[in-house]
């Protein structure tokens, strides 16, 4: 019983240490930061270079845990329910979580997604941009670019109000 107790508490511990130095490293990145320079492959399996794109006008960069989940669902409905609104404002999306492209690209047909998914299996998205992660899955979080520059991050992103968060931000600051 107490090897049993004393491994559990080693687990607990070692997640936590983990959770903890992810959280940490999830500060580096701040308003006026540079935007990380970092590819990954979306949907179709065809690279995509976030530092490009993200070079010029304004970029959406969203993480969430898992595909076709439902709060990962409602965020991404969010933003395809406004998705003319944010292309209006010249916003082009991505969205980024560890799951492998095929089930990118099923969640974006599902849900009928107007923008890519990137298919981030080797973390290298989420690690760029300091997203922390628990057990293989990225928290939920935003970050808003503007030529190249991280303009605005919203750490604790929201389900159902993401694209209105963006929205409200860029009413504020046009």
């Amino acid at each position: 019983m107490k090897n049993l107790s004393l491994d559990l508490i080693a687990h607990s511990l070692f997640f936590l240490s983990v959770f903890s130095a992810n959280k940490l490293l999830a500060s580096d990145l701040k308003i006026g930061s540079k935007s990380p320079q970092v590819s990954a492959i979306n949907q179709d399996g065809a690279e995509v270079d976030l530092g490009k794109e993200a070079a010029k006008g304004y970029t959406l960069v969203y993480f969430y845990p898992k595909a076709d989940t439902p709060g990962c669902t409602a965020q991404a409905c969010s933003i395809r329910d406004h998705f003319d609104v944010l292309t209006k404002k010249d916003v082009k999306v991505y969205g980024v979580s560890s799951d492998k492209v095929k089930a990118q690209l099923d969640f974006k047909e599902k849900y009928r997604l107007p923008f890519d998914l990137l298919a981030d299996t080797d973390k290298k998205v989420i690690k760029a941009f300091g997203v922390s992660s628990m057990m293989g899955f990225s928290s939920r979080q935003a970050f808003l670019i503007k030529d190249g520059v991280i303009v605005w991050i919203d750490r604790k992103a929201s389900t159902k109000e993401q694209a209105d968060d963006v929205l409200k931000f860029l009413e504020a600051n046009s």
